[in-house]
């Protein structure tokens, strides 16, 4: 699995008008399974970025992570991160998983954060998204399992 994740002080996702998820402080996390991925990814996915220690611990050093700091996640699926642009300027996405395994994958992926003790919040599988973010730092970390 792929995902790109950025430290935020606050983040939502908004769809026909309406805001669906927000977060306060914690990470925006953009998913997106690949071609081959399974359960297993999923969860080695999940524990990672909840161990990452990209929080700052009380002297400013990043020395805790989403679990220490008490943050929350919203997670928002991304079939774009498995663009391919090597033959060309149109990218091409067969590396991402096919949609049904996707979205099953992507919600094992909630299922996992949420196991660990993380509150979550979500975007909408496949839907057209407007997502607002406050990136801190900034840090944005790309992540593959």
């Amino acid at each position: 699995m792929r995902a790109l994740i950025q430290r935020v002080t606050r983040a939502d996702v908004v769809v026909d008008g309406a805001t669906i998820g927000e977060i306060g402080p914690g990470l925006l996390i953009l998913v997106c399974a690949m071609a081959g991925d399974d359960a297993a990814k999923s969860a080695a996915l999940a524990v990672k970025i909840s161990k990452l220690r990209i929080f700052a611990d009380d002297t400013g050093k990043m020395n805790k992570s989403l679990l220490d700091s008490g943050g929350a996640a919203l997670i928002v699926s991304q079939f774009t991160l498995a663009a391919d642009t090597s033959r060309g300027n149109r990218p091409g996405f067969s590396q991402a998983a096919p949609p049904d395994v996707g979205r099953a994958l992507y919600e094992a992926f909630i299922a996992d954060m949420g196991a660990l003790g993380i509150k979550t919040a979500t975007g909408s599988f496949g839907a057209d998204m407007a997502v607002s973010l406050t990136n801190d730092g900034p840090v944005t970390i790309s992540l593959d399992v």
